[in-house]
């Protein structure tokens, strides 16, 4: 148990395609037809790289191009001009919690579905023209207040640009865009597992499906969380940490809470966040714990546990879903690498080794 991987505080950005190299191409003149037509070929993939380049950060895509409308209704087909009302330090220097108001008039009906767990906008970068998506994490009130979690990343150009922002400035979002569909009552427990700022999705479901309801419209399933993060400064702050271990501490059939510190070296972490708190990373022995298998000790019973284990999962009464989000070494560790494209991708890792499927697993 060494070390914690670090979460990204927004999705993955597009990738730029593959091109190949013109320090591959000769300096001399052919000696054959062989040899000119490798050349004419490398000349060929240097030139068809170099224009997909170009047309890339040239070319308007649907997202980057969508128009700004300042009195529409928010929407995922153009941007709406918001503004910053609050920048608040954390514990962690290159994190802050940041709100943002919707004006009045583009504020949207917040009981649609669309604004039903797991939700996200994108926040453009104007400087750059790049958008990422985030988070809020209590979704959006009736004044068009949304927090979000926010971290400055070396290569994270958005995040460092919304961190640069003060109060009153304006920048502009587009959205609701679904990052998962909540359905009530379809699962009897919903494992979640997160590193760094990918918390802040679950978070959002835990204040829709618990945090905010009374005790007799809650939903009837469990949940349980498990999220890491590789110093004590980097500890999600109280805002996000403090509702859930109060919650799972008088609500245990309806929660449990769990944290994963890589190293408590410094040992910053806040009093309510040490009640919870492991030194190392999300194993297997955690996962199984989470559903509740008890985890043998002698040495022939962990020998036959991986058939035994497979054998509970596909026999077990329960409906239960692993949610993972975080950097993607960690989501391959836990349920294996995304696919093609950002898609799921089959199971792997600890989940695939369990004998989880797909039907039961959700990267995000």
């Amino acid at each position: 148990m060494n070390r914690v991987f670090l979460a990204r505080a927004s999705f993955r950005s597009p990738r730029v395609p593959k091109i190949y190299s013109p320090r591959n191409l000769s300096n001399h003149a052919p000696k054959d037809s062989k040899s000119s037509r490798s050349t004419s070929v490398a000349v060929a993939a240097a030139l068809g790289g170099a224009t997909l380049v170009s047309a890339y950060f040239f070319w308007p895509d649907n997202s980057r191009s969508a128009p700004t409308y300042g009195h529409a209704k928010l929407s995922p087909t153009h941007f709406t001009p918001v503004t910053v009302t609050a920048s608040e330090p954390t514990t962690n220097p290159n994190a802050r919690l940041v709100t943002l108001r919707v004006p009045q008039q583009s504020l949207p009906d917040t009981h649609d579905a669309s604004f039903s767990s797991i939700w996200s906008i994108y926040i453009k970068d104007d400087d750059i023209q790049v958008e990422r998506p985030y988070t809020p994490l209590e979704g959006i009130d009736e004044h068009g207040n949304m927090k979000f979690w926010i971290k400055r990343y070396p290569k994270g150009e958005v995040g460092r640009w919304i961190l640069s922002k003060e109060v009153g400035d304006q920048i502009e979002i587009r959205g609701p865009l679904k990052t998962w569909p909540w359905q009530e009552e379809q699962w009897d427990e919903i494992v979640m597992v997160s590193g760094g700022t990918g918390i802040t999705p679950f978070y959002q479901l835990l204040h829709h499906g618990l945090f905010s309801r009374s005790p007799e419209s809650l939903s009837k399933t469990r949940f349980t969380l498990l999220h890491s993060f590789r110093t004590p400064e980097e500890l999600p702050p109280p805002e996000i940490i403090e509702p859930i271990i109060s919650y799972a501490e008088t609500h245990p059939t309806r929660l449990d809470f769990s944290l994963y510190v890589d190293s408590l070296n410094g040992d910053n972490a806040s009093s309510i966040a040490r009640r919870g708190l492991q030194e190392g990373r999300i194993g297997r022995r955690a996962l199984e714990t989470a559903i509740g298998i008890d985890v043998d000790s002698s040495w022939w019973q962990r020998l036959c546990r991986s058939r035994r284990l497979t054998q509970r999962v596909s026999t077990s009464d329960r409906k239960v879903l692993f949610l993972v989000c975080g950097p993607e070494p960690m989501v391959a560790a836990i349920a294996g690498p995304f696919g093609r494209n950002m898609s799921q991708g089959p199971v792997g890792g600890i989940l695939g080794e369990m004998g989880y499927k797909s039907d039961q697993v959700w990267k995000l």
